[in-house]
């Protein structure tokens, strides 16, 4: 071989792979699009076009020879991505710059023996490949460039130069910026493939694109090039197939398609009127490619979003790409139906778990559970589908969240989708279902409770200390058949129960004798034993302490960072507000929003969080405001029960319907504040674990097993102790997968309810009391209030006055400080019982919750008004 020869050789290698030459382990060399393409090109039965991809080692090359570019990522890598303007000059910059680059001769021959291969004369498209492209995690659809009947050596060069710039288009340079991507990780590869003329193209999705369902695929379909389908020129038909045959079709009127001109490019011509209302595809034609499209899903191991022709004689596949929105399902080990019911809607914590804490509340929680996207779920599927079971289950769902009834009537609804199971036998079932308990109506019942679960876990704190290494997981393990035991004594469960339901018998019954809505609300104002309304009230304590210092609160003020309490003491009163802080932490500190997540920062660990909602109530209240404001509703509440009885009194049969009321009155007062301490015990229990696999994770951290002591978040329990038996990782790339997986699953919005066939559902309110364009939820405590909405995402963002109503996602407990500022609040998740909606009647608050897209639809700083009786919020002009 001649020197010419082998340089040309070397040169094809290094920058120039046929598709045949390639698959999808090969992702850094020819980005994602190649790497599909190769893979799709290996699969029996499907047809690829032919072509060949010009490497990332290419684009390396050429951006190494222009040094002015790195300053120019440099600079685009700390502009914000929402100031648009920033970002489209410089990326402008950066695109000038790499098209102005001339292609070096090797570069430019090796593309050359390319096309010599494939055609020198033919038609070629010109796509962008970029290595952050197709992933599983984000697809990156539309974010670079593609060409389309690109003819001639020239043409084809200067092309590719445009590939490699559109890696820096405006779109994409904010879509890496906000899925957290460094600009300078990501290469361009660019993908030389011969163009095919069809007939008609399009999408097909191998699994349904809005519900997710995995047994139902649908196609899009257009006639001639897919670019009248993407650039929305025209509307597609739609094929919906199922089980190998087409359940629906809508064909459109389409009067344009996008045709390859003789001599290069594209352009738009009309469709002859008599073929504009014909389908592009037949319905064979629609199945035919559906059972392509399952091979080519098998074949990458999840739903694929497939880009199609139709060419004379059979499809070509041009793209395969994941689909990234569908929440996954959960592994259930067989093929069976199931039904889940999400875990996070009833524990108002709809983020997604690290693996650490969602396999703690696995281990620690009544009933089985399983994972998908980073949540919980429970499968329902038995109790659902025993007659016996599934109208208990259906009023318990119902009371809760009448959302998930919906969604599992939906489910219901479907003629032979579950098959039928005798009685299931007991489950637990969500709280809220059933009569009220059998249990004596005593207040020294609720103080042993709480007296037995504060030696429990001084016992757990107490025994951890000396336990390190594999010696501390033994012990965990043995700790968690305690927790579960002290979670589910009969007692505790008895006292919950017996509050909730009590609450439920007088909601029925007094609407039912006296017409009358919501009157529990006010009968349990200012309930006794309630940890998390005493929480927020002691904030406000705190805030007493805090408001008479001018230069503390100055200095709190300006806190940013975890170490201020220290720096407290040098200021004049510093160190009783820094005594009082402490204190609040040392009961409290445990606490924090989606507390059910145990890798989650706690307060006491950053303290910071709670200066915003410290300095609220510092700003909002008079001193004593803690005191006076339970003092006022322990008084309407009295109040309240005394009419209610009068009333009652006044009807026929009145005695004995106001001595019922009594006793479930009694009963409500007596254990309704208890609800909330069992969810107290378990995140208490949950620090404890927390320090003790900390300072595990510390000792990994010196040993060199993990860089940091929180990559052990993202290993589950079982992970961590092997990891510690061993000393040592055997995957040092789990790490780093799973944190990438956490990112991805944050862009995923969990359902309701779950099928194992992929479908999310959400259910729907079925009620026609509410004005038109109101926004529905559930009326969970009683009254109407207007005011300014304050939407607030993150706790430690809260900046409330007096008459700001809270909108949120959801609350859990430690939300609570912020309701004592609030007047008012609307959440996306809850029901009547959820910690959230018990609060907000402690503090007398009028409250909608389960307003789904509500931070999404109410904007921050408008004026609403939320009508807590009826359920439902009016956005005010």
């Amino acid at each position: 071989m001649d020197e010419d020869a082998r340089v040309e050789g070397a040169a094809h290698e290094l920058y120039v792979r046929d598709l045949q030459e390639v698959d999808e382990t090969q992702l850094s060399v020819v980005g994602g699009k190649g790497a599909h393409l190769g893979g799709l090109s290996r699969i029996e039965g499907v047809r690829v076009p032919p072509g060949f991809c010009v490497t990332t080692e290419a684009f390396r090359r050429v951006m190494a020879g222009a040094p002015a570019l790195d300053v120019l990522l440099g600079r685009l890598s700390e502009v914000d991505p929402d100031d648009r303007e920033a970002v489209r000059t410089l990326s402008a910059q950066v695109r000038r710059t790499i098209e102005a680059i001339a292609v070096p001769d090797d570069l430019a021959a090796a593309i050359t023996g390319a096309l010599a291969r494939h055609g020198g004369q033919a038609a070629y498209a010109v796509r962008s490949s970029a290595t952050a492209e197709d992933l599983p995690t984000a697809s990156f659809a539309g974010q670079q460039d593609t060409y389309l009947n690109v003819v001639g050596r020239e043409a084809i060069l200067r092309h590719v130069g445009r590939c490699w710039a559109s890696l820096f288009t405006e779109r994409a340079v904010t879509y890496r910026r906000r899925n957290g991507i460094d600009h300078r990780a990501v290469h361009m590869a660019v993908v030389v493939q011969r163009m095919a003329f069809p007939q008609a193209s399009g999408i097909l999705f191998t699994a349904h694109p809005v519900t997710g369902d995995r047994r139902t695929a649908t196609v899009d379909a257009g006639f001639g090039l897919g670019e009248a389908l993407v650039s929305g020129l025209v509307n597609p038909d739609v094929f919906t197939v199922r089980d190998g045959e087409v359940v629906d079709r809508a064909i459109s009127v389409k009067q344009r398609a996008v045709h390859a001109l003789p001599d290069g490019g594209t352009r738009e011509v009309p469709v002859e009127p008599g073929r504009q209302e014909q389908p592009a595809l037949t319905d064979e034609q629609a199945v035919e490619l559906v059972r392509l499209g399952r091979r080519i899903e098998a074949h990458f191991g999840r739903p694929q979003d497939i880009e199609w022709c139709l060419v004379d004689d059979g499809f070509r596949i041009v793209q395969s790409r994941p689909i990234t929105t569908l929440f996954p399902v959960p592994d259930s080990g067989d093929r069976d139906i199931h039904v889940y019911v999400s875990v996070g809607h009833g524990q108002m914590m709809t983020d997604p778990m690290r693996p650490l804490g969602f396999s703690m509340w696995q281990l620690t929680a009544m009933v089985p559970m399983q994972e998908a996207g980073g949540r919980l779920f429970v499968d329902v599927t038995r109790r659902l589908a025993s007659p016996a079971s599934r109208a208990a289950l259906l009023e318990a769902f119902g009371k809760g969240d009448p959302l998930v009834r919906d969604a599992l009537e939906t489910v219901l609804e479907r003629d032979g989708f579950l098959p039928s199971f005798p009685d299931a036998g007991p489950v637990v079932p969500p709280p809220g279902g059933g009569d009220p308990a059998p249990i004596e109506t005593d207040p020294n019942i609720v103080a042993e409770l709480i007296e037995r679960s504060r030696e429990s876990v001084a016992a757990l704190e107490r025994d951890i200390r000396t336990k390190t290494g594999p010696a501390l997981f033994d012990f965990l393990s043995e700790a968690f058949e305690e927790h579960k035991r002290v979670l589910g004594d009969r007692l505790s469960m008895q006292a919950v129960m017996a509050g909730m339901d009590a609450t439920w018998w007088l909601a029925d019954r007094l609407q039912e004798w006296l017409g009358e809505k919501n009157a529990t609300d006010t009968l349990t104002l200012s309930a006794p034993h309630n940890i998390t309304s005493e929480m927020g009230l002691a904030l406000l304590d705190v805030a007493d302490v805090i408001r008479p210092h001018a230069e503390v609160v100055a200095f709190l003020q300006g806190v940013e960072d975890d170490g201020f309490l220290e720096e407290l003491a040098k200021l004049p009163g510093g160190t009783e507000a820094r005594d009082a802080i402490g204190s609040y932490l040392d009961r409290y500190g445990m606490r924090c929003v989606g507390e059910i997540d145990i890798t989650r920062p706690r307060w006491g660990e950053r303290p910071a969080t709670l200066v915003p909602v410290l300095l609220d109530n510092v700003r909002n209240f008079a001193p004593g405001a803690a005191r006076r404001r339970f003092e006022e509703g322990a008084r309407k509440a009295r109040q309240k029960e005394q009419e209610v009885l009068s009333r009652l009194r006044d009807l026929p049969d009145g005695d004995r319907k106001a001595d019922e009321a009594k006793r479930m009155i009694d009963r409500v007062r007596t254990f309704i504040g208890y609800r909330e301490y069992p969810k107290y015990d378990i995140v208490s229990r949950y620090f404890v674990y927390k320090r003790a696999l900390l300072e595990e994770a510390e000792r990994l951290v010196r040993a060199g097993v993990v860089a940091e002591a929180e990559d052990v978040f993202y290993l589950t329990f079982q992970e961590l102790r092997d990891v510690v038996r061993a000393q040592r990782l055997e995957d040092p790339e789990l790490i780093r997968r799973r944190r990438e997986a956490f990112t991805a699953h944050h862009a995923l919005t969990p359902p309701r309810v779950l099928t194992s066939d992929g479908e999310a559902l959400t259910g729907v309110y079925r009620r026609d009391d509410v004005p038109a364009g109101a926004l529905v939820g559930v009326p969970v405590s009683a009254g109407t209030v207007e005011g300014r909405a304050r939407v607030v995402l993150d706790m430690s963002d809260a900046d409330l006055e007096a008459g700001d109503i809270l909108v949120t996602a959801f609350t859990d407990p430690s939300w609570s400080p912020l309701f004592v500022s609030a007047a008012g609040l609307v959440t996306e998740v809850g029901g009547l019982m959820t910690h959230g909606a018990v609060i907000a009647r402690e503090y007398g608050l009028p409250a909608v919750v389960g307003v789904e897209r509500a931070t999404r639809t109410i904007r921050d700083g408008q004026r609403i008004r939320v009508h807590g009786t009826g359920g439902y919020v009016e956005i005010l002009s």
